[in-house]
């Protein structure tokens, strides 16, 4: 079921081939990293409650797979009704306990999880023809999806997760620039959804910038109320990594006008 704001907004598409190209780029930097972590690395705390690194690179491993898993499933009926980005952004603090139980399940199945990743890299290779598909259908936990979108919930998941890892472990993971900017403008896009109206300006440069929250709207110039941050700081605040206001506080954020705390409609991914 779509959000109240994907049916008020003009919804963003994303180039299948570019997001491919993007997700690849990112699972290999990941795969790079992974291979850099130490015995001890892999007990230290991932920054999620009650993950340890070991723990966040078998979820990491799922995230990859997942797009083989969806595609091997029974497809949806032809004509199905879809669900969007934003609905996916929005929905997935609903399955979190599922998420949990089903990561630690896998983890205690996982004999080694670098194993893992590497072996998930390498099979996604032939995924890519329909995986890019915008005429197929996948399921997922909240209803069927074009395969060309459920693709971008993996840039995104890869990222938010790359830097998980690379805060947890002080490793250098590197981004991709197409990967950054996929998984910026679909967090962007969910709070629009999430917190719909035109007072605050949200500006994310130089990836996205989308309007939000109920109350007046401005028709030329400046908006009386704008924030704006780093790309790196955005999904950390997006997907509750970090606060808004120790996010001012360290002036990362910069906040104008007094409708331009979004503490209340933040985190936006669970």
């Amino acid at each position: 079921m779509p959000t109240p704001g994907e049916s008020r907004r003009r919804v963003r598409t994303y180039e299948p081939t570019r997001t491919w190209g993007a997700l690849r780029a990112q699972v290999q930097h990941v795969r790079l990293a992974a291979r850099g972590l130490t015995g001890e690395q892999w007990k230290w705390p991932s920054g999620l409650p009650g993950w340890d690194v070991r723990l966040l690179v078998v979820h990491i491993v799922r995230q990859v797979e997942a797009m083989g898993t969806m595609l091997a499933a029974e497809p949806p009926a032809a004509g199905a009704k879809t669900v969007g980005l934003d609905t996916w952004a929005l929905s997935t603090a609903g399955i979190a306990e599922k998420l949990d139980a089903a990561t630690r399940a896998e983890e205690a199945r996982t004999a080694d999880p670098l194993v893992a990743l590497e072996a998930a890299a390498e099979q996604l290779a032939a995924l890519e023809a329909e995986a890019t598909r915008a005429d197929r259908l996948v399921p997922s936990p909240f209803g069927p999806m074009r395969a060309s979108d459920f693709l971008v919930t993996r840039l995104v998941e890869l990222v938010v997760h790359s830097d998980d890892l690379a805060r947890a472990t002080g490793i250098e993971i590197g981004f991709d620039r197409h990967a950054v900017a996929g998984a910026v403008r679909v967090l962007a896009d969910a709070l629009a959804a999430k917190a719909p109206g035109n007072s605050v300006e949200v500006r994310v440069p130089p990836y996205a910038a989308v309007q939000c929250v109920e109350g007046p709207r401005h028709t030329r110039g400046t908006p009386p109320n704008v924030v704006e941050t780093d790309p790196m700081t955005w999904l950390r605040l997006s997907t509750g990594r970090s606060s808004f206001a120790d996010e001012v506080d360290a002036a990362r954020v910069s906040a104008s006008g007094e409708r331009a705390d979004l503490a209340a409609y933040l985190p936006v991914l669970g």
